[in-house]
């Protein structure tokens, strides 16, 4: 089967947090894993990126398909369940809305800049080496939250590749339920 330059994209997606991990102002690049699916839904009203753009989905397929690093046994069903999906899309979205509210108190000298990244949510990695000095501490602190959560969901999606199949985090996956609810709305017009 011959490549095309999306298959590819899952370079984007190990790019992105090696990057991060030495300058993180590279993770406002993560913004364009947020918009582009939200984009793609409400315009073309299907899943393109989760199917096909996905440079994550790419990724764990990669490592979990071609290097084995995954057991490739079906997820539980109550990981399928709609009740799980939604649960874990507001979470995600508590957790999203909470990192602004930090960088909103910086932005406004409420707060001081953390110079963190917080790992699922609650280790506290310090990650100031990769803040450069003559940065903005409110875009210093969004970065460091958006990186957080970006390298949350991955460590997340790779913990479920092992164990299960190599894109089982897709199945929850926060901007594939959004994706999916924004086709649902967008396609339930046209019937």
């Amino acid at each position: 089967m011959k490549k095309r330059w999306y298959d590819y994209l899952w370079i984007a997606s190990a790019l992105y947090l090696t990057l991060g991990f030495f300058n993180i102002l590279f993770a406002w690049l993560g913004l364009l894993c947020f918009f582009i699916p939200l984009i793609i839904a409400v315009v073309g009203g299907n899943k393109a990126y989760c199917n096909r753009y996905c440079g994550r989905g790419q990724l764990f397929s990669l490592l979990g398909g071609r290097f084995g690093l995954s057991r490739k046994r079906d997820i539980p069903r109550w990981m399928k369940q709609k009740w799980f999906r939604y649960g874990f899309l507001v979470f995600f979205f508590v957790m999203f809305f909470q990192m602004l509210w930090v960088t909103w108190l910086v932005f406004s000298g409420a707060r001081e800049l953390g110079g963190a990244v917080t790992l699922l949510w609650t280790f506290k990695l310090p990650w100031h080496w990769a803040v450069p000095a003559a940065v903005t501490p409110w875009v210093a602190q969004f970065a460091l939250g958006f990186y957080s959560v970006m390298l949350t969901s991955t460590v997340l999606g790779l913990l479920v590749m092992v164990l299960f199949k190599p894109r089982a985090w897709c199945v929850f996956c926060p901007m594939g339920t959004m994706t999916r609810l924004i086709c649902k709305a967008r396609n339930s017009g046209k019937e």
